[in-house]
């Protein structure tokens, strides 16, 4: 064996490219070891072997990592498992390969693996589930309902129209409501028109988002559904409403339009956004129920990709959603300022006061009295330590649904610095995923929808139409959590700077000790809504219910 000729210079490092997973495991001195090559004269053998060498632990150590090494790359391990999911990727990184793996692995203790981490290994206070009290869902009707059904679903001579309007969360409680009053009238409903929305420009029609052969079958027993209006009325001139007022009961809508759509045969309405009372007869709250968590699916692709992105969420572990309402439009409307800084302050004022009229909030208040009175979202700040004083853990995974906050991504900054593991769709799904939804509004919003309601936590940062639709979903589905932040009581403390964090703390917890999803009876308040609060007409805990 030939000699080594080259003298190794004292002050030359050599390095040596080792996952950071190896190299976490190894000692500081073992890893100064491998990056400092030691000192040898020219007349030592590579291989040579000696007494003094054998003594010596850096090389039995080198050579063990050499071996290793190459045991490794014979086994054609593939070293991108462990470079961890992240929803910044470093294009040095992050290969194709690497992606692809995340996106196809739904087996959640190898993705979990590929994450440097155990299954599921966080199962603390916070993600504990509320006592559900046995509550199911519970939707049998009487046999009068089901003989009245039988002359409905058969009636040929009358067919009501609705044009449904807003966002993909409204619009889904018009729907709901159109298919109530189709059954107060006893008329077949054609398939809701949902309006051009003005805002997003989306175009959208009921078939692009929903499953309509699935509502259809759904609901034969209870109303006759139409694509369109019959060749026999095609012709008609239909009774147009606009001005129906809010919350009429079902003697008003009969006592109004009931001998119109007998004499015309088709009736139109149109903003029927709380149009019809919240307080309807137990039978007609049932068929609500039965709309809204049973007919209303969303359509197979926008199924499919949701369930996808929801999948790549827990297959890391439980995961708390996150509805942020942080858009530009929704503190110019709410009337409260993002607290960002003075610039975006300022910004929203004049926004405001260019245009008056998008201000929904109490006009009589100032900001300071709507932020005590509970009438504006938490800004970033007030997430990030609500999360903190409920015990949420650092290492929780977070997806967060909603449009661009105003300011950007800087904005979300004090919440991702606290929650590192911060992921939204466009994180979450593979190249071209999105693609086909990219200029639909009401698309994305669904799958944000599908991806907040199968998650372990959720939590709105202001009420709204989505968060309304998933707290009663999630309580229909059994009570998952769903924290409601307690704002008119916590924000006095979240004012007091010189409040021990310990303290702030377990105030905070007792204030939501009650706000965690438990069952919470419709009828304890006034105007509730069955499909935000399905007990006690959607629901029972006793083993024999009673059919209305």
């Amino acid at each position: 064996m030939a000699k080594s000729k080259n003298i190794i210079n004292a002050n030359q490092l050599s390095y040596i490219s080792v996952p950071s997973q190896i190299i976490n495991s190894l000692s500081s001195s073992s890893l100064q070891s491998l990056l400092v090559s030691p000192k040898r004269s020219s007349s030592s053998s590579f291989f040579s072997v000696n007494k003094y060498s054998c003594r010596r632990p850096r090389v039995w150590l080198f050579a063990l990592f050499l071996f290793g090494l190459v045991g490794m790359l014979r086994l054609g391990w593939n070293v991108n498992t462990l470079i961890p999911f992240s929803p910044y990727p470093n294009p040095c990184l992050q290969t194709q390969q690497n992606v692809d793996t995340i996106g196809r692995n739904h087996d959640s203790s190898v993705v979990a693996t590929n994450l440097g981490q155990p299954p599921h290994e966080e199962s603390g206070e916070f993600w504990k589930q509320p006592d559900g009290m046995g509550y199911r869902p519970c939707l049998d009707f009487s046999r009068e309902y089901r003989r009245a059904s039988d002359a409905i679903v058969k009636d040929r001579s009358k067919y009501f129209l609705v044009v449904v309007s807003g966002g993909i969360s409204q619009q889904r409680n018009q729907i709901v409501d159109a298919v109530v009053i189709a059954r107060i009238l006893g008329a077949a409903l054609v398939v809701p028109i949902l309006q051009v929305n003005v805002i997003w420009g989306d175009e959208s029609e009921f078939s692009d988002i929903f499953d309509l052969a699935h509502f259809k079958n759904a609901l034969a027993d209870d109303v006759r559904i139409l694509s369109s209006l019959p060749s026999t009325h095609i012709m008609t001139r239909p009774v147009e409403e606009r001005r129906t007022p809010p919350h009429v009961s079902p003697q008003w809508i009969r006592s109004r339009y009931l001998k119109r759509i007998n004499r015309e045969g088709v009736l139109l309405l149109r903003g029927l956004d709380s149009r019809l009372s919240k307080d309807l007869p137990s039978y007609l709250q049932k068929l609500r129920c039965k709309v809204a968590f049973q007919a209303l699916k969303f359509a197979p692709p926008i199924l499919e990709l949701g369930n996808k992105l929801a999948q790549r969420m827990k297959s890391k572990g439980p995961y708390l959603a996150l509805h942020l309402r942080m858009e530009k439009d929704v503190w110019v409307r709410t009337g409260c300022s993002p607290g960002l800084s003075k610039e975006y302050d300022e910004l929203i004022q004049d926004e405001r006061r260019r245009r008056p009229e998008l201000l929904t909030s109490k006009s009589n208040m100032t900001y300071h009295e709507r932020k005590l009175a509970g009438l504006c979202p938490l800004n970033v700040f007030e997430v990030t330590r609500l999360l903190k004083a409920l015990g949420a853990p650092r290492s929780a995974k977070i997806y967060w649904a909603g449009g661009q906050p105003l300011g950007g991504n800087e904005a979300l900054l004090p919440l991702t610095r606290e929650f590192p593991h911060f992921y939204n769709k466009d994180d979450l799904a593979l190249p071209g995923e999105l693609e086909p939804f990219a200029k639909k509004a009401s698309f994305m919003a669904a799958i944000d929808y599908i991806v907040s309601e199968k998650s372990d936590v959720f939590m709105p940062s202001h009420g709204g139409n989505m968060g309304h639709a998933i707290q009663g979903q999630r309580a229909f589905s059994g009570h998952r959590k769903y924290v409601t932040p307690n704002k008119r009581h916590m924000l006095p403390y979240f004012l007091n700077s010189s409040m021990p964090e310990a303290e702030f703390n377990n105030i905070i917890k007792e204030l939501h000790q009650e706000s965690l999803g438990q069952p919470e009876l419709r009828t304890s308040k006034a105007g509730r809504d069955v499909t935000k609060y399905p007990v006690p007409e959607c629901m029972c805990n006793d083993v024999h219910s009673s059919s209305i």
